[in-house]
């Protein structure tokens, strides 16, 4: 049997209307203290009535919509006269307003949407009436300086990356602008992906996880910020084991970089850097294992990794290293591009190891390969003289020495690499 399409729309309407209507009054119930009952507008019934009343003047009028215009117009004139009087008692909240519009939308929207589209619209009213208190406590730990900085990388990647020239137009250079930025905000968005992951869904959790979340946007920067804390604290296996899991975390952060931008090389990454950020692991838990109690959490600093400047400043040296590494291969071959790779291991590593990636460079892919390898086992020496230094010899020679051990042999395997396969 086959209902009538507007029996059906009637009976959806008037069941999403009333049950907003309860949601309405649970939340009043939660949030709302008793002596402020007459601060909401209606209740269950009204937000029925609405619902009801929305579809039929939608449909009755279904040509010029006036009626449906005035209920509007109404509902609107019969809150201000409530919102006047709120205001006098100091109450400034328009959410009842809002829901019992979006209500009285539900006629008119079903009308001339697909059914899912006012699903979709109930189904969110319900989500944002219930998680009031969630949101208050998870806006008291944002920095709302990183939605600033988040609308503009948004701005650049969604407005301004579709609009740049996808052919090569600068000299010297053998990506375009497109290209160019594109790899700009996959490596920003990986890093923020793994800072968001850090400070608001496992704060303060302990060092191990500041090790793993860190490490997966910078792990040179969360070596330092927990060495400087084994200084401050003294030695304890679980900083050793939290910056050895940083740099476990490296390995498969440009296992994902490489799989984006040239999956032939990712996949021929992937054995051996799983397999040395699975040794990085089981040390780490080693130490772990042995950890002394503290009371005390590492505190990441609270610096957004995609800042705008820092995003420009990636794109800028993404540049210069795509004409350096080709320099250096035109004229000093495979040895010349080893050396370099080994050199930029004591810098930020990203944008060598894109320009290798997406420079059709002259060379072999299992010479990238090698070349990769170098350099992050070369960074991982960094990270080692970094942890000595900020953290003091007595506190942090531990994973010092395993990061050096995993850099050298990092080193030695992509040389290995290279002249083997």
């Amino acid at each position: 049997m086959n209902l009538n399409i507007d029996l059906v729309h009637f009976l959806v309407v008037t069941i999403f209307s009333f049950l907003v209507g309860l949601e309405v009054k649970s939340y009043k119930n939660q949030n709302i203290n008793p002596t402020d009952e007459n601060y909401f507008f209606g209740d269950v019934r009204t937000y029925s009535f609405v619902g009801i009343l929305g579809f039929i003047l939608f449909k009755v009028d279904s040509n010029l919509h006036i009626l449906y215009a005035v209920g509007f117009l109404s509902i609107t004139l019969l809150y201000a006269l409530l919102y006047q009087k709120n205001l006098q008692d100091n109450k400034k909240s328009i959410l009842l307003y809002m829901v019992m519009l979006l209500v009285y939308s539900f006629g008119a929207l079903i009308q001339t949407q697909a059914l899912w589209m006012t699903a979709l619209l109930y189904v969110s009213i319900v989500f944002i009436l219930n998680i009031n208190q969630g949101v208050e406590k998870f806006t008291k730990n944002i920095n709302i300086n990183e939605f600033q900085t988040l609308s503009k990388m948004i701005l650049l990647s969604a407005v301004i990356l579709p609009l740049l020239p996808d052919t090569k137009i600068i000299p010297y250079i053998p990506l375009s602008p497109f290209k160019i930025w594109l790899a700009v905000v996959v490596i920003s968005g990986i890093s923020y992906n793994g800072y968001l992951l850090q400070k608001y869904f496992f704060p303060s959790k302990g060092y191990y996880l500041t090790g793993i979340f860190g490490g997966s946007y910078s792990s040179t920067a969360t070596t330092v910020v927990l060495a400087r804390k084994a200084k401050q604290l003294g030695g304890y296996s679980v900083i050793d084991a939290a910056i050895i899991s940083a740099t476990s975390v490296m390995y498969l952060r440009l296992i994902i970089v490489a799989l984006i931008f040239n999956i032939d090389i990712g996949k021929n990454l992937i054995f051996p850097f799983v397999l040395l950020s699975l040794i990085g692991f089981i040390i780490s838990f080693f130490y772990l294992q042995h950890q002394q109690k503290t009371q005390e959490h590492v505190a990441i600093v609270d610096k957004n990794p995609l800042e705008l400047k820092t995003a420009l400043l990636f794109a800028f040296l993404f540049v210069i290293m795509i004409i350096v590494t080709h320099f250096v291969t035109k004229h000093y071959g495979t040895s010349g591009l080893e050396v370099l790779s080994f050199m930029v291991g004591f810098t930020d590593i990203d944008p060598f190891i894109l320009s290798v990636l997406t420079g059709k460079l002259p060379i072999a892919s299992t010479q990238i390969i090698a070349v990769i390898m170098i350099a992050a086992g070369s960074n991982n020496l960094l990270k080692a003289i970094y942890a000595l230094w900020f953290g003091g010899i007595k506190n942090t020679y531990k994973s010092a020495v395993w990061i050096f051990m995993l850099g050298i042999v990092t080193i030695l395997w992509g040389l290995y690499f290279e002249h083997t396969i």
